[in-house]
């Protein structure tokens, strides 16, 4: 199977640091399954491993979180039944847990020391297949595409979790005040469940044509980092890596807010005021996501519905979509086609 993977973590300039691989197509163990891969998102994480932001787990890895495919073989103890070959399935962030911790057993498998991740610990689908632990895998709804179900299943859900960390409860939302502090993939399909729920959402973003995409997408209000919400925010998500986004956005917060930080890497948390912090506002970090999380996103997805666009790369074209996704140059979700 052809296959691009990380042997040495470099700058994502076009040409590298992902290399051509050729290689077996294997077999799935126990508790696997094996995919044929159809699409596979590309994430920022994506390229912090592949840059070495984050420290490589194993090398050489294929990278990508963000899997449509089809299930193709089986392994021992698989429940054919419920894991049928020939049938399309999605795999996300997390590829295992213990299940047995305290993290495990009160619901919180994302925290669990032993947890195990998709490109990172295991080989991801940046790949015409791959093997995936059978329980962390996850139907999708009919009325997605290949490319549009990709971003959903780490954009979407990794934002989904975020809504959660910052205190909003998309069952009674209505009329509570959302600042979103960036507007890429993620932010995208935060703001259609926010709207939907009816929160007045305020997006941040240097980028004019991102201002104008918020607005059409129902943001009360769209402005760059150099102005300031008209309003207090009752909570606020942050997804760029920068420290100094997330003292932004607690600036905005109105008593008692949450600034939820939407990132596995941040380069630094600058000096603030306690000022800034005082009066029961609250900073916290949204780590990975739990098998539950993405159950429930789906089908929320599938109801609202959140629409996702799709800029499409070829495989061998993955270190393109990496350095467009670090130049900021893209017009939607990057996604790979096997």
């Amino acid at each position: 199977m052809r296959a691009m993977e990380v042997r040495t973590c470099g700058p994502a300039d076009g040409n590298g640091p992902l290399c051509r691989s050729d290689r077996p197509d294997g077999q799935p163990g126990e508790g696997e399954v094996q995919i044929a891969v159809r699409a596979c998102g590309v994430c920022r994480t994506d390229l912090q491993i592949a840059e070495g932001d984050l420290e490589a787990r194993r090398l050489p890895i294929i990278p990508g979180h963000q899997v449509v495919g089809d299930i193709c073989a089986v392994g021992p103890g698989v429940d054919v039944d419920r894991h049928r070959v020939g049938s399309r399935v999605g795999v996300a962030w997390i590829a295992s847990s213990c299940g047995t911790c305290r993290f495990c057993s009160s619901g919180r498998e994302n925290l669990c020391p032993g947890a195990t991740f998709t490109g990172w610990d295991r080989d991801g689908g940046y790949a015409e297949k791959m093997t995936a632990r059978a329980e962390f895998t996850y139907p999708l709804p009919e009325g997605f595409s290949d490319l549009d179900a990709a971003p959903l299943l780490c954009g979407g859900t990794i934002g989904y979790r975020s809504l959660k960390i910052a205190g909003v409860d998309l069952g009674d939302a209505a009329g509570s005040r959302l600042g979103l502090f960036g507007f890429g993939a993620s932010a995208t399909c935060v703001i259609q469940l926010a709207v939907h729920a009816g929160c007045e959402v305020f997006v941040v973003t240097r980028s004019p044509a991102e201002q104008r995409r918020a607005s059409d997408l129902g943001a009360a209000w769209a402005g760059s980092y150099d102005d300031q919400p008209p309003v207090p925010l009752d909570a606020a998500i942050t997804f760029a890596p920068v420290g100094e986004v997330v003292v932004a956005a607690l600036g905005a917060l109105d008593r008692g807010g949450t600034v939820a930080i939407n990132a596995i890497h941040l380069d630094r948390i600058p000096e603030l005021d306690y000022d800034r912090l005082w009066l029961e506002r609250s900073i916290r970090s949204v780590a990975n996501v739990t098998r539950q999380d993405v159950i429930e996103f789906l089908d929320l997805a599938s109801q609202v519905p959140v629409r996702t666009t799709a800029e499409v790369f070829d495989l061998q074209e993955a270190n393109q979509a990496l350095q467009r996704l670090r130049d900021g140059t893209l017009t939607g979700s990057a996604v790979l086609r096997a």
